[in-house]
């Protein structure tokens, strides 16, 4: 539900594009002239951990790099607008950056373009490849199954549940749920002591947009007998139909607003219902659970949306289970940026040193817990400064190790938009789990063509 805030410039107008401006990328410098390497990401008011980190990097990197000079390009802009100008950047070799900002979900889309330098024998031969996380790593890869760009950090996706709630519920605690069923019987025991509250809030359809899908649907769907290629197939790079995972998946969410153990339809359909979870119910014990990001502490933090001090003893987090408990267990989402290096720079190598160092320990380190963010890096993860952010730092890190990614592919946002059709027609009641299932899968065909979907 939360994004990064960002402040779009005027001059994004497309039509008022200001190209980037240096060193031509695509071409060697001439004799006698010093090497520039440029270095594109987006900087805002509200968002300055990158800038932070890049000030720091090109001071460290041109004091080891004798006749080197680094360019940061920073852009003020929302995190679409700036795709935008990145991609105008790209028609270049005099515009392209050597290094910048990548978002995870356009990394296939960009690669298949040819934007992004294949990293595999870069990645090889540096020694700290080891520290990044099988998933992190999983996030840079391109269709080709090779490396294409280094995850800065990432986010995770808990259930969060009210203590007061559960324990007037007789729940046990801590509440450690191993299974679908688990959810359904702790959701029942809220509603039959406490009947003013709402046991478990499960974001679904179109209002709360691709919120829906990463707190809601995806949870379940990723965590049925396919795993990882439930939605799409990572062996043939097609998207999958007729799988059993989705109807049982919305079956789930059918069960649970039917019994109405969830919110309203009409109430999850409110764009800004996330405001009244978290400004509201959560600090006035009316709500149970529900599905949200690493960030949600954030919220009410000194300085959050909805200070709440009490968060620290009245709030427990947990990884949402597997449908029967088959492993890995849990399941969570992630979305995350990266950086990459440009197909067009000059001195590949040397690019690829500057975003090494960019992402060095001690910089991921700083950069993490400026930004809030779930840290992609094993030795980071371990450090005691990281570890004491917030109380629940350690638990939404560790789900890391069970967290999947969304397809980046091109045609993402339009499956996208079918996942949540699917849900919002089961919650509406206008069509039974079966039906939305079959409804989906003839969209989704209809995107890709027939050789775009496997049947599982």
């Amino acid at each position: 539900m939360k994004k990064r805030a960002s402040i779009a410039l005027s001059a994004f107008a497309i039509g008022g594009l200001v190209a980037l401006t240096g060193c031509t990328a695509g071409s060697a410098p001439s004799e006698g002239q010093d090497k520039v390497l440029k270095v594109a990401y987006i900087k805002t008011d509200a968002f300055t951990a990158l800038d932070t980190l890049f000030t720091t990097t090109k001071a460290d990197f041109e004091a080891a790099n004798e006749g080197v000079t680094v360019e940061l390009q920073p852009i003020a802009a929302t995190d679409d607008d700036y795709k935008i100008k990145l991609a105008l950047s790209q028609r270049s070799a005099e515009t392209a950056p050597d290094i910048f900002y990548e978002d995870t979900t356009a990394l296939r889309a960009d690669a298949d373009a040819g934007y992004l330098l294949n990293l595999d024998e870069y990645v090889s031969e540096w020694e700290d490849w080891d520290q990044f996380t099988d998933a992190a790593k999983e996030a840079g890869k391109g269709d080709d199954n090779s490396i294409y760009a280094v995850s800065l950090g990432t986010d995770t996706r808990a259930v969060w549940y009210s203590k007061p709630v559960f324990e007037a519920a007789g729940i046990a605690l801590p509440w450690e749920p191993k299974s679908w069923d688990d959810i359904m019987e702790a959701a029942r025991q809220i509603k039959a002591s406490s009947p003013d509250v709402v046991p478990f809030n499960f974001y679904a359809g179109t209002g709360t947009g691709e919120g829906s899908n990463m707190q809601g649907f995806y949870q379940l769907l990723y965590g049925t007998e396919l795993g990882g290629d439930s939605l799409y197939d990572s062996e043939t790079s097609k998207w999958v139909t007729g799988s059993q995972g989705f109807i049982d998946s919305l079956a789930f969410v059918d069960e649970l607003y039917t019994e109405e153990l969830a919110l309203t339809p009409a109430q999850a359909l409110d764009p800004n219902i996330w405001k009244s979870i978290f400004g509201e119910m959560f600090p006035n014990a009316t709500l149970g659970a529900t599905i949200e990001g690493s960030y949600t502490p954030s919220f009410w933090q000194t300085g959050g949306s909805y200070e709440w001090p009490e968060y620290v003893d009245d709030m427990g987090a947990t990884v949402f289970p597997t449908q029967n408990g088959q492993n890995p267990g849990g399941v969570s989402m992630s979305g995350g940026w990266a950086l990459a290096v440009g197909a067009k720079t000059a001195d590949p190598q040397l690019a690829f040193d500057f975003m090494a160092m960019a992402l060095s320990k001690d910089n991921a380190l700083a950069y993490d817990n400026e930004n809030s963010q779930i840290a992609v890096r094993k030795d980071v993860a371990a450090d005691e400064s990281y570890i004491a952010a917030n109380p629940f730092v350690r638990t939404v890190t560790d789900i890391v190790e069970v967290t999947n990614f969304r397809p980046a592919t091109a045609d993402y946002n339009q499956i996208s938009a079918e996942v949540q059709k699917a849900n919002e027609a089961v919650i509406t009641d206008k069509a039974t789990p079966e039906e939305a299932a079959a409804a989906y899968d003839k969209a989704i065909e209809a995107i890709v063509g027939a050789e775009g979907v496997i049947q599982k």
